[in-house]
């Protein structure tokens, strides 16, 4: 997909798909600004897409769960561009454990104010440049997780009530950004699998009904969807889950 002339900007993405994505929008043409949780983090992914594409990238530190961090992204943000043409919501942090009682207290407050009031508050603090877009995206990577009854996921309850609040506010968010013709997608992506979805290997390799999701499936959902023309709304991607292997 060709994102020539596109400013887009990337939380959490320091690793993983926040990574991946950062790199297939360098090697598309786009400007990339991203951050992860640490300046470190960002820099050295700023420094891969720069070397990978030549594509300009800019780094920043961004604490999600830290109002006065969102704010000064977004302010650094500002001061480099006049616009933002796609805004991508990846960056949360996962915790891991059924029971209440296997997070402490910290990582429960942590887990919600990243995932959900990190989501809002970076989308208001970035709303002034995506408005100034000719044609606006926000991208919010949610979480099976967020689907009414989805209990299959041994994730703590507070990520899946973060996520549900990111969805919550993603699906409000867009009913009142659509008349200014500011699109709101969202991704329900249960667990996929790591590895590198930019490799050779992962884009040759032949995916059925029984593989589970890949990184590279996610991430070519989030191009089509900002791919398209502006008169067709991609509102949610939901995937089913793997189906188990029938015996002959």
């Amino acid at each position: 997909m060709d994102l020539t002339g596109r400013t887009i900007v990337i939380t959490g993405a320091g690793r993983g798909f926040g990574r991946a994505l950062a790199l297939e929008a360098g090697r598309s043409g786009a400007r990339v600004f991203l951050s992860a949780r640490t300046l470190a983090a960002a820099r050295r992914v700023a420094d891969e897409v720069a070397t990978d594409s030549g594509a300009e990238a800019a780094a920043f530190a961004c604490d999600l769960a830290d109002p006065d961090s969102v704010r000064a992204f977004a302010d650094a943000v500002a001061a480099r561009t006049d616009r933002v043409d796609v805004l991508v919501n990846n960056g949360a942090r996962y915790l891991h454990g059924p029971d209440l009682w296997d997070a402490e207290d910290d990582a429960i407050t942590d887990t919600i104010a990243s995932g959900a009031t990190g989501t809002i508050l970076t989308v208001k603090h970035f709303l002034p440049l995506l408005r100034a877009s000719a044609g606006a995206d926000v991208v919010n990577l949610v979480s099976s997780a967020a689907e009414p009854r989805d209990l299959r996921s041994q994730a703590h309850p507070a990520f899946h009530a973060a996520k549900a609040a990111q969805a919550g506010f993603a699906d409000v968010l867009s009913h009142r950004l659509r008349p200014e013709g500011v699109r709101v997608i969202s991704l329900y992506p249960p667990d996929f699998t790591d590895g590198d979805p930019l490799a050779a290997a992962w884009d040759d390799a032949p995916r059925t009904a029984h593989d589970p999701l890949t990184a590279r499936s996610v991430l070519d959902c989030v191009l089509f969807a900002i791919g398209q023309p502006r008169n067709c709304y991609i509102r949610s991607f939901h995937f089913e889950r793997t189906q188990p292997t029938k015996n002959p």
